[in-house]
C-alpha cells in the first residue's frame, strides 16, 4: 500500500481522536508490564469502546480436550436454540494476551448478526506455553468440534474458523490443516491476520508507533512466544511461509489500513487468490490494528462486524 509521509493523517477524525485519549491516559508500555500484568491491562481496557454485550438463547462453557490431555476452556455462543452452523474463533493478543473474556462482546454480536452459533476457544498462551502449543490447540479444538458437533446441537457439516490478530493467524493455520486432514470448512474469517515471518514491510515502518499496537509491543508478543529465531520461519507461525495453500477454505479478510499487518495481509490476500482460493478483502480506511472491538466509537466497527457476518451467512447457506 501506498504511506504518506504523514501517516496521522490518514486516520478518520474518530480514531484520531480514540488514539488521543490513549495517549493522554499515560500508561506504562505494554513491553514494561510482564504478560500477567499485561494480561490484566488489556483485560480491564478491553470492554472500553466494545459494543454492549448482546443477549443471547444460549451461552455455555466447554472444556475441549488438548492433545496433551490440558482441558482447553471454551465458550459457545448461540442466538437460538436450533441447529446452527458453527464459527470456531480464536481471540488475538500477540499470544501472550487476551482471553475468551476480551472478546465475549465480538463474539456475542457475530453469533447474533450472522445467526450462527460461535465458539471462542481460551488456547494457551505464551510464555507459559510457547510455540506451537497455540497453533496445536486451536487445532484440537477445531478438530473436537468437528467430531461433537452433533452432541453440542450444532451442524457439524458447516463449520467456519476465524479470528483477529494471532487469532487470525491460528484461524488461516487451522484452514490449511484442515485440508490437509480433508475436514472441509465454509469459510476463514481473518480480522488484521499476521502472516509473516519477519517485520520487514513498509506498513511495519509506517505505522511502528502511535497507532495503537507498535512495534515494540509485536517484538514483546513474539519474544514471549517463540522459543528460537528459527520458529519464525515455520508456517504455523507465519502462514505466508506455507508450502501451499491450493484448496483451502475461501477466505473473508478485513485489514485496517493504518496498522503494522496490513501489508502481509495484503500479501497473504494475494498469495490464497494466487492458488485459486476465493478471497473476500475489505480494507477499512483509517483505521488500526484493534478497531473491530471499538464498536461505541468507531462506525467502521460496526461495519466491520456486519461484513463478516454478511460472509458468515453467505458461506453457511443461511437467508
Amino acid at each position: 500500500m501506498s504511506h504518506q509521509r504523514n501517516p496521522r493523517t490518514l486516520l478518520t477524525p474518530a480514531m484520531r481522536n480514540v488514539l488521543d485519549r490513549m495517549a493522554r491516559t499515560r500508561q506504562l508500555p505494554l513491553h514494561a508490564l510482564t504478560p500477567q500484568q499485561a494480561r490484566q491491562v488489556y483485560e480491564v481496557g478491553s470492554g472500553m469502546l466494545d459494543v454492549p454485550p448482546h443477549k443471547l438463547a444460549r451461552v455455555q462453557d466447554l472444556q475441549i480436550p488438548s492433545r496433551d490431555g490440558q482441558g482447553l476452556p471454551a465458550r459457545l455462543y448461540a442466538p437460538t436454540q436450533e441447529l446452527l452452523p458453527v464459527l470456531v474463533y480464536f481471540h488475538g493478543g500477540g499470544f501472550t494476551i487476551g482471553s475468551v473474556a476480551t472478546h465475549d462482546s465480538l463474539c456475542r454480536q457475530l453469533a447474533h448478526l450472522a445467526h450462527c452459533a460461535v465458539v471462542s476457544v481460551d488456547y494457551r498462551l505464551a510464555p507459559e506455553h510457547k510455540f506451537p502449543t497455540a497453533a496445536n490447540d486451536a487445532w484440537d479444538a477445531l478438530r473436537w468440534l468437528a467430531t461433537q458437533a452433533g452432541a453440542l446441537g450444532l451442524d457439524g457439516s458447516r463449520i467456519a474458523v476465524g479470528g483477529d490478530s494471532a487469532g487470525g493467524t491460528l484461524a488461516a493455520v487451522c484452514a490449511i490443516e484442515a485440508r490437509d486432514a480433508s475436514l472441509p470448512l465454509a469459510l476463514q474469517l481473518l480480522f488484521y491476520p499476521g502472516c509473516a515471518a519477519h517485520q520487514d514491510t513498509p506498513s511495519h515502518t509506517t505505522f511502528a508507533e502511535g497507532f495503537v499496537i507498535e512495534e515494540t509491543h509485536i517484538t514483546y508478543f513474539f519474544n514471549h512466544y517463540i522459543n528460537t529465531p528459527a520458529d519464525r520461519d515455520d508456517w504455523r507461525f507465519a502462514p505466508l511461509l506455507a508450502p501451499d495453500v491450493d484448496g483451502v477454505a475461501p477466505a473473508w479478510i478485513g485489514l485496517a489500513e493504518c496498522d503494522p499487518l496490513v501489508d502481509e495481509g495484503l500479501m497473504y490476500a494475494d498469495k490464497l487468490r494466487a492458488a485459486g482460493v476465493a478471497v473476500d478483502l475489505e480494507i477499512y480506511r483509517g483505521m488500526v490494528h484493534e478497531f473491530i472491538k471499538m464498536g461505541r466509537a468507531i462506525p467502521q466497527a460496526l461495519q466491520a462486524h456486519a461484513d463478516a457476518a454478511r460472509a458468515l451467512k453467505h458461506a453457511f447457506g443461511t437467508p
